[in-house]
């Protein structure tokens, strides 16, 4: 096999590892892997977190210290970004960095959606944004007409003819 083919084959390999890997790092928990966006609204976690941050969290154990997400027990469609500051596996005791007390839920392991890794300031609300229906929906409407727009034809030009 010659050194060009052996660099081109190498380099397909990497690439692909890298595909797969991103792809098992950034696949979502919603779709049952292990990784979890979250906008922050409030300003519970102020200084640490600020309305529009956007944070990526991943599955694990958390630990106390960890700021964690989490989905409170009985409460549908909400998840809550605290910080843990006591408790086990059974109960987690949470509580903003900007709040005087903890959180009126004890989440446990199951309820942990993630744990807090990467933190992007100001980006959430693009990101919000970009998940939003409305916004799908009018690219979708954009593609849809421009696929099946009239266009002008472009007739072939006739050969000059004698004069």
């Amino acid at each position: 096999m010659s050194p060009s083919r052996r660099l081109r084959r190498t380099r397909g390999l990497l690439t692909y590892l890298v595909v797969v890997g991103a792809g098992v790092l950034l696949w979502p928990t919603s779709l049952g892997g292990c990784m979890t966006t979250v906008v922050v609204t409030g300003t519970s976690m102020e200084p640490t977190y600020h309305p529009g941050d956007a944070v990526l969290a991943w599955c694990g154990a958390p630990h106390e210290g960890d700021v964690v997400v989490y989905r409170p027990p009985g409460v549908a469609n909400l998840q809550v970004i605290h910080r843990v500051v006591g408790g086990d596996a059974s109960g987690w005791l949470t509580e903003g960095d900007n709040n005087r007390g903890p959180d009126p839920f004890t989440p446990t392991n199951d309820d942990v959606v993630g744990i807090a890794r990467i933190h992007v300031p100001n980006v959430g609300t693009a990101l919000h944004q970009l998940t939003s229906p409305a916004v799908w929906g009018g690219l979708i409407v954009v593609g849809v007409a421009i696929l099946v727009w009239p266009g002008r034809r472009l007739e072939a030009p006739t050969p000059p003819g004698p004069a």
